[in-house]
């Protein structure tokens, strides 16, 4: 009976250190989440014309694919948008310049905008967020 005991008191004392780690990845995750950006902008889609056209990058442009266009964000810049209209959030990655407009911020592929639900009205109030560039 007491070598079961004892084998019992070494599982509570395992459990108690893994306990621990997910807490330590809590703080982590906390840290991060206090760096993302965020920003409420209006944004736009690339038209059908643009099918197969090389980006800025140099990468052909695919509707299909969740990829965007912003005038500032580094290339490979993963992106969260989401349209506070419906709720509805996609991940895009940045790999062109543009718009070239100030009153839109961001170019979604199609394939994002029809995710977020406006791809038939054309514009959209979006929010934007992601982790800046760490140097």
């Amino acid at each position: 009976m007491l070598i079961s005991s004892l084998g019992f008191s070494q599982r509570i004392t395992d459990g108690a250190t893994s306990d621990s780690a997910p807490e330590t990845i809590a703080e982590s995750s906390s840290n991060l989440s206090s760096k993302l950006i965020s920003k409420t902008v209006y944004g736009t889609y690339y038209a059908k014309k643009f099918e197969g056209r090389r980006t800025t990058s140099g990468v052909r442009y695919r509707g299909k694919k969740m990829t965007a266009a912003h005038m500032s964000l580094p290339f490979g810049t993963i992106v969260t948008v989401t349209n506070p209209a419906n709720g509805k959030s996609v991940d895009v990655e940045i790999n062109d310049r543009g718009p070239h407009s100030r009153k839109f911020k961001i170019d979604l592929s199609s394939g994002a905008a029809k995710e977020l639900g406006f791809y038939g009205k054309g514009v959209a109030k979006l929010e934007i967020s992601y982790l800046p560039e760490t140097e």
